[in-house]
């Protein structure tokens, strides 16, 4: 008896330290903020990442996101918008922007972390922004409701009205300008639930070290970084300053050599001595 207890004991104690590893992997730092379209009904979400990742794995992580994308099929996953720039020597800057079901794109943003991580790479700056479109679209249904009732309104002045053409031509200039109202707000309404058919996503790709800086948990590693890129941002500085300053200088040292040698030949030859006495 003593045994069972033990074995229970023991098996308590493994379900419970279990649990807090599966809640940190969940809250992992890379995975970005937990936000799912069913934890807010009726909100707009727009997703914006921001990656930072070695120039020569840009192309690569914008491929492998756009392939991604690809896979799910257009009615899920769109791409509506590619950049690609070379700034300079290893200083690229890339974006690619979706538009996704939005059932898809917690999923789909996780995963392109994990591209981007695979390709030695870190999430910078995620920035997820929603909009409250069920709110609106109830704001819009009782605005709509006013200007059916408004024009219906107008519509029973116009049966009745005289025959004076001054109060029919106010009366029809209001009708005109309920329906446009009426037509502004179906427009607003159609915007608002496209907002909750499509999510727009946007990845951004930025050249460089994720954080410039000494990390003191591999303080070897950081060191190494840190006398890496000294070590290139002083090969940048002399060979900029050798491109900018050597040519005039190798020229002066020309005109040096040149009139070294040939320049006395010349003075004696167009340089006239005065006869002596």
């Amino acid at each position: 008896m003593r045994g069972r207890l033990l074995i229970s004991s023991l098996l308590a104690l493994a379900a419970c330290s279990k649990a807090p590893d599966a809640d940190d992997a969940a809250d992992a730092p890379s995975a970005g903020p937990a936000v799912n379209v069913t934890a807010a009904p009726g909100v707009a979400f727009t997703y914006a990442y921001r990656f930072r990742l070695p120039a020569a794995r840009i192309a690569g992580a914008q491929e492998a996101h756009a392939q991604a994308c690809e896979r799910l099929g257009v009615s899920r996953c769109r791409i509506t918008g590619m950049r690609y720039q070379l700034a300079g020597e290893n200083d690229i800057r890339a974006a690619l922007e979706f538009k996704l079901d939005p059932t898809l794109a917690r999923a789909f943003d996780k995963r392109g972390i994990d591209a981007i991580t695979a390709a030695q790479g870190t999430l910078v700056d995620a920035d997820i922004t929603g909009q409250d479109a069920g709110a609106a679209l109830a704001r819009l249904a009782t605005d709509r409701t006013r200007a059916i009732d408004e024009q219906r309104r107008l519509d029973a002045q116009l049966a009745t009205a005289g025959s004076r053409a001054s109060d029919r031509d106010t009366l029809q200039n209001q009708r005109a300008d309920a329906a446009r109202r009426l037509a502004s707000l179906d427009d607003e309404a159609a915007g608002q639930r496209a907002s909750l058919v499509t999510t727009p996503m946007s990845f951004a790709y930025d050249s460089g070290p994720a954080i410039a800086g000494f990390d003191a948990s591999a303080p070897i590693r950081s060191a190494a970084a840190i006398a890496i890129g000294s070590a290139q941002l002083t090969l940048g500085v002399a060979l900029g300053t050798a491109a900018a300053f050597g040519p005039p200088l190798l020229l002066l040292v020309l005109f040096w050599l040149g009139w070294r040698r040939l320049g006395p030949s010349i003075l004696r030859r167009f340089v006239v001595e005065r006869p002596a006495g």
